[in-house]
């Protein structure tokens, strides 16, 4: 009993550490309260909590849409796409979210046999 009381402990403590680890998205704003979203980086994206790397992910994604004036949203691709550029950011934490998210992007279109115009 004793023994599980501590590493209950032990896992209580952990989880409270990794909680104070996360940085808010604002953290990175200008004084306006801007991001630059072009600069952002892979570890900024995976250091921030989830809510927040969720809404930047879709942000992306809406800016990206609009760029190919797609009006549409496949929900389960939209997903697993954030949750690629996220596995992507954890191992690539130098890199840009904007490289990140071409890389993915690449990698999905290959998988679905989709070409790009030159």
């Amino acid at each position: 009993m004793h023994r599980a009381l501590i590493i209950a402990a032990i896992l209580g403590l952990t989880a409270i550490h990794s909680a104070r680890a996360q940085t808010d998205l604002s953290a990175y704003a200008d004084a306006n309260g801007n991001l630059d979203v072009q600069k952002l980086t892979c570890a900024q994206l995976a250091g921030t909590w989830q809510q927040d790397a969720d809404m930047l992910t879709t942000w992306y994604s809406g800016w990206y849409n609009g760029l190919a004036r797609k009006h549409m949203l496949n929900v389960a691709r939209a997903k697993q796409a954030e949750h690629e550029v996220i596995v992507y950011c954890k191992a690539n934490p130098d890199k840009r979210i904007i490289e990140a998210i071409a890389v993915v992007f690449k990698d999905m279109r290959a998988k679905l046999g989709i070409k790009m115009k030159p």
